[in-house]
């Protein structure tokens, strides 16, 4: 080309910069550097009360809510199912608000008071919710189905409490547990089976409404 316009590289120049790049990034490591120790994960002391139960536990300072649950606690009732919030499978209640628990760090939550669906109801005394997702045939496969429990539950919760969704009318106001205000609100659980008719059903129930 030109010399005016600079040199400009053949396109068997730039591949073979890009091999001779990638042939030092992947370089074996030093004696030196192979001799290093691994760097130890940090771990803190957290207090978690989890179902009326309280432990202390050295977690990695990494460690997820959801993982401290699962894997700690051994309460493998709230499910790992995206594990990047988009599914609901492991929301559980913290001081009575529904949160993603794989979005967020069990060191966040030292002292707080948190709810999974284990703790809930037993099999022999079923908390409403649970016996209304059995009774209306709103639980299908079941993966889903801890995560959409403890949602209803806090949803209910917001209705009474007050609490605007995005279909509500009016920013403050009293709200019924409508099919719509359910459809809204339990919208960040997801439901691979398509149960959502009878989960809803269920929520009405259990909240004395009428579809």
């Amino acid at each position: 080309m030109d010399q005016d316009r600079g040199y400009c590289p053949s396109r068997r120049g730039v591949l073979a910069g890009g091999i001779a790049a990638a042939g030092v990034a992947h370089a074996p490591l030093t004696a030196q550097e192979a001799a290093l120790p691994p760097t130890q994960p940090t771990t803190v002391p957290v207090t978690l009360k989890v179902n009326g139960r309280t432990n202390r536990l050295d977690l990695d300072t990494r460690t997820t809510l959801l993982d401290a649950l699962r894997e700690h606690w051994h309460l493998t009732g709230t499910k790992k199912g995206c594990d990047h919030g988009q599914c609901g499978a492991c929301t559980v209640l913290v001081d009575g608000r529904r949160i993603n628990s794989c979005l967020t760090l069990a060191v966040m939550h030292d002292g707080d008071a948190i709810t999974t669906v284990e703790g809930l109801g037993t099999p022999d005394k079923l908390h409403p919710m649970q016996a209304a997702f059995v009774k209306h045939d709103g639980y299908q496969c079941g993966y889903c189905t801890p995560g959409q429990i403890c949602s209803a539950v806090a949803v209910l919760g917001e209705i009474k409490a007050g609490i605007p969704s995005h279909v509500s009318a009016e920013l403050d106001g009293d709200y019924q547990p409508s099919a719509a205000e359910i459809r809204e609100r339990m919208s960040g659980n997801i439901c691979r089976c398509g149960a959502y008719s009878n989960i809803v059903d269920a929520m009405l129930d259990v909240a004395g409404a009428k579809a």
